[in-house]
């Protein structure tokens, strides 16, 4: 039975469009060939079916003639890049509790992919399973996802977090001494899973970043993202889907999804609710920049990464539309009590346009 296709991140496939243009590439015919503009990238909205990011991907490794075209885009797939779960990592306790939050929620941020840790002696075996039928791009995709696992890690440990050896079940691709060094570490081919081991000395120190309280939050958001379902209506479902991830909001087809419906059977039964996709998402990201800049815990970077806002200009040109006023200038009126600010409820009909 062929599994149903699976949405990739637009957001994703903009770092692989950076890596098509360092290495000579021309990005704009690259994503018409496959029906997408260069413009589209920058819309926090878009994704795309996993068939054309499996077309989009070989096709790039043809045009920059490099093999290990997967390791380079990992190397770009720092902790900031992953929503709330990226925030969660970076706010985590230790790094056992990192890869807690990893294996738990890897799925909301990378459908295709399963990320399982189990118990050894002395410490712990991480593993990358292939959740999607990946075929011929299994090598690249998972080479990307294990250097943004291993990013992670480097990052919240500043790196103390050692990893003496990648293993990848793949065949030998004719380049591991580069997989070596991009790594900073053995790398192994041909093995029976993909992963790495990390010891329990590792696992349990303290992190220079962890701050438990935003860890919390981040984490219980996630759980809200897996657990909650049952709204009366089709719209109040997407929007708790929204509330539940405030760090990261699905895309339109893992919207659709999770949701058992096609994407455009979704399109459609919104529609006749007076309502739509990106509507919807502008509504939960307008109530959330209100409830952050109100509660004055986090900057207005902070806020932006929260959103899914790569860009901090972009966020702030967002807000000026909803509020005809800037961030900084909504928090500051917050702050000297001259603006009470009245977010939609979670769940409320309400939608900003």
């Amino acid at each position: 039975m062929q599994e149903p296709d699976l949405g990739v991140r637009g957001q994703y496939l903009w770092y692989v469009a950076e890596q098509v243009r360092s290495h000579g590439g021309e990005v704009g015919p690259w994503l018409a060939r496959h029906g997408i503009r260069e413009t589209a990238l920058g819309d926090p909205s878009f994704s795309v079916s996993f068939d054309v990011f499996r077309a989009l991907l070989l096709d790039a490794i043809v045009v920059t003639r490099e093999p290990a075209f997967g390791l380079f885009v990992g190397q770009r797939l720092q902790a900031n890049v992953h929503g709330a779960l990226g925030f969660a990592a970076l706010t985590s306790p230790s790094i056992r509790e990192a890869l807690e939050v990893i294996e738990r929620f890897v799925a909301l941020r990378f459908p295709i992919l399963k990320v399982s840790t189990e118990a050894r002696s002395g410490g712990v075996r991480v593993r990358l399973h292939a959740g999607h039928l990946l075929g011929e791009v299994g090598r690249p995709i998972v080479e990307a996802v294990v250097m943004a696992i291993k990013n992670v890690l480097d990052t919240i440990s500043t790196g103390a977090c050692r990893i003496d050896r990648i293993d990848l079940a793949f065949d030998d691709p004719g380049y591991v001494a580069l997989a070596r060094d991009l790594f900073g570490c053995d790398v192994r081919y041909g093995k029976k899973a993909s992963g790495f081991d990390l010891d329990a000395e590792a696992l349990a120190a303290p992190l220079r970043m962890a701050d438990p309280a935003a860890f919390r939050d981040a984490a219980f958001a996630l759980q809200r993202a897996l657990d909650r379902s049952g709204d009366t209506s089709l719209a109040d479902r997407v929007r708790r889907l929204f509330f539940d991830q405030p760090n990261g909001f699905p895309s339109l087809d893992v919207t659709a999804r999770v949701l058992h419906l096609s994407p455009r059977t979704l399109h459609r039964r919104l529609l006749l609710e007076g309502t739509s996709f990106r509507a919807l998402l502008e509504e939960a990201r307008r109530s959330l920049a209100l409830e952050y800049l109100s509660a004055d815990r986090l900057s207005i970077e902070q806020i932006a990464f929260a959103l899914g806002y790569t860009d901090l200009a972009n966020f702030r040109r967002a807000f000026r539309r909803w509020q005809r006023t800037t961030p900084s200038a909504f928090r500051s009126e917050a702050r000297a009590g001259e603006k009470t600010p009245s977010p939609p409820a979670r769940g409320s009909r309400r939608t900003s346009r």
